[in-house]
């Protein structure tokens, strides 16, 4: 193990200790009640979902058989629990909570959302949007998009007032998210500027993504070069992340390159963008270089170049 990943396992460690502290995971009772961390999501499962077998349990939550096995025998004598055989299969059976199982999660799942409630209440209102979109973003790179289903959402060509929201959005997003003051929504606003005055649809292109009527992301493609493409402002709201919206605009970008005969697709990002960055790496891109600067009243951030051969 290099030094670069072992700091990086041991960064993980750290808020996993941090975070299983922080919502009494370490309690011998979760929630003020005589059962495990465990034993309460295999409950909550239990009562959100309808009648999942023991095995679709123990793939869901990455539970060993026997250890589920002796959890469930352990429900159903204090009577939380029901069976009912599966009619395809009778080795095999659908699990489902009783009367008595509903009461007794009950109490515990309000006291869940207390718990959150009380945590969030204590964050101003940018810190809660920050750290929602801090957990999306772990959970974007570390499980695979879902694909986008027809309906959730179309793209569509730049039309009169987009700009504005462009550029609102990332000022907004983006000093929720990252901090990043007013000189960054500047940035944005001379680089849009600048595309249109510029614009010439043969070799560019924006892309406005809509679902139920309201704008949900953007991206841009512009000309570096005659052989040489770059994709900017790419954003995708924190509502619809997880529909694949993020790699989809890419792969527009990338499809539009080829076709109007670039060489090469070229970008700019930041280090800590890691949801956006693991985009581009699944797209194909490849990091060319770094350099630390401080902007945007942030210090200590480090931009990265990006590039893709077509």
């Amino acid at each position: 193990m290099g030094d670069k990943l072992r700091e990086r396992v041991a960064a993980v460690r750290k808020f996993n200790r941090f975070y299983t502290k922080q919502i009494g995971a370490l309690q011998e009772g979760l929630l003020d009640s005589p059962f495990s961390l465990t034993q309460v999501r295999v409950l909550y499962e239990l009562a959100n979902r309808r009648g999942p077998t023991a095995g679709e349990l123990c793939r869901d939550l990455g539970l060993d058989a026997g250890y589920l096995s002796r959890m469930l025998r352990g429900f159903e004598k204090r009577g939380l629990i029901a069976r009912a055989a599966l009619k395809s299969d009778a080795r095999q059976s659908l699990l489902s909570l009783t009367g008595r199982g509903h009461k007794v999660f009950a109490p515990l799942n309000r006291r869940s959302s207390k718990q959150v409630a009380g945590m969030l209440e204590q964050l101003s209102e940018a810190q809660q949007e920050s750290l929602i979109a801090a957990m999306d973003c772990v959970e974007q790179v570390l499980a695979p998009s879902p694909s986008p289903t027809i309906d959730s959402y179309s793209l569509r060509d730049l039309r009169p007032g987009d700009i504005g929201w462009v550029v609102h959005r990332h000022g907004a997003l983006y000093f929720e998210e990252w901090g990043y003051d007013e000189r960054f929504e500047g940035l944005v606003a001379r680089i849009v500027g600048e595309f249109i005055e510029k614009f010439d649809a043969k070799s560019e292109r924006c892309w406005i993504a809509e679902r139920a009527g309201q704008i949900i992301g953007s991206v841009f493609l512009v000309k570096q070069s005659k052989s040489v493409a770059k994709l900017r402002l790419l954003l995708v709201e924190p509502s619809a992340r997880g529909l694949g919206l993020g790699k989809r605009l890419v792969e527009e970008c990338v499809s539009f390159a080829r076709k109007a005969g670039y060489r090469k697709m070229v970008l700019w990002t930041q280090s800590e963008l890691l949801a956006a960055r693991h985009i581009y790496e699944k797209s194909g891109f490849k990091r060319a270089g770094e350099e630390r600067h401080s902007s945007w009243g942030r210090k200590e951030l480090v931009s990265e170049v990006w590039e893709k051969e077509l």
